[in-house]
């Protein structure tokens, strides 16, 4: 069984050809929708991903599913979404192919990560996991403004008070002229995308890297655990606050033990954990990627 997880965004080619020219075998296709910019743009990508859904089945005979991406620029959401579907795939015996190519970058990386990550904790399943990219043969950007760029010197080669015709009179034609020298100005000058969105408190997403290492038993514990307290003043009142709920005796040995593997799961280890100088102590909470980590398990640590 071959699932193949595609966010659309606006593409169409780079999600479907290299399938087809390949000769990829696909049985099943996740196309993930998301609202990005405005009204027109949404349509366009929902437009696109009716397409690839017809022909997904049409050419390759694969069945499709579609899902929603609430916010494409919430990357924690999209990470925690991507860690479930991909682990659902694979635990239906599917081997499981993400593209990478369209969508919002925080989607796609969040993807790519979420891959990464199961591909740790799964060694047994790594070679049934991938990413893939694929690079289109030319982008109709720049060859739009060049097409723009010759109907504005058609518009400037028509006389001032010529008409065209009757349904076209010369105020209409001075307005598109207008429009299309001020569109080719901040295309020059800024390239396909103008600005920069905020996103939250700011206007950047942090994209946390993955660990390289498989979290084992105790240490999931510690994480949890700061997971549902947040941040501790100490090591020590994290280790009692464990020792308390684990039932345990809090004893200089099992103290040891939290800070081992406290330090395990730190900035020098797997990068779980942060922690930051507090008079004789250490504050300690979770990182970026350790409060993904632990979003991402939350059943298991219900179960």
């Amino acid at each position: 069984m071959q699932t193949h997880i595609v966010p659309v965004g606006f593409d169409y080619d780079r999600l479907i050809a290299p399938l087809i020219r390949d000769q990829f075998d696909v049985d099943l296709v996740i196309l993930l929708e998301g609202a990005v910019g405005s009204e027109a743009n949404v349509e366009y990508s929902r437009n696109i991903a009716r397409k690839l859904e017809q022909d997904f089945q049409n050419l390759l005979g694969a069945s499709t599913e579609r899902l929603r991406i609430e916010d494409v620029y919430d990357y924690d959401a999209a990470f925690e979404q991507a860690f479930d579907l991909i682990n659902d795939q694979l635990d239906d015996g599917s081997e499981v192919w993400v593209n990478v190519c369209s969508m919002p970058r925080p989607v796609s990386f969040a993807f790519a990560t979420a891959a990464h990550s199961v591909m740790v904790e799964r060694q047994a399943d790594r070679d049934r996991i991938h990413t893939y990219y694929t690079a289109p043969e030319k982008y109709l950007e720049t060859e739009m403004a060049e097409e723009l760029r010759a109907c504005r010197d058609l518009l400037r080669a028509i006389e001032p008070g010529e008409e065209a015709s009757e349904d076209v009179p010369a105020e209409s034609i001075a307005t598109h002229l207008d429009s299309a020298t001020e569109l080719l100005a901040e295309f020059d000058e800024r390239g396909t995308t103008i600005g920069a969105k905020r996103i939250g408190d700011g206007h950047i997403v942090e994209l946390p890297v993955a660990s390289f290492s498989n979290v084992k038993p105790f240490e999931e514990l510690i994480l949890f655990t700061l997971g549902e307290h947040g941040e501790f003043e100490s090591v020590s009142e994290l280790a009692s606050t464990l020792a308390r709920e684990l039932n345990e005796e809090y004893t200089d040995s099992f103290r040891s033990k939290v800070i081992y593997n406290v330090d395990r799961l730190g900035p020098g280890g797997k990068g779980y954990i942060e922690q930051e100088d507090h008079g004789k102590s250490y504050r300690t909470r979770l990182s970026r990627i350790g409060e993904l980590w632990v979003r991402a398990h939350a059943d298991e640590e219900s179960a």
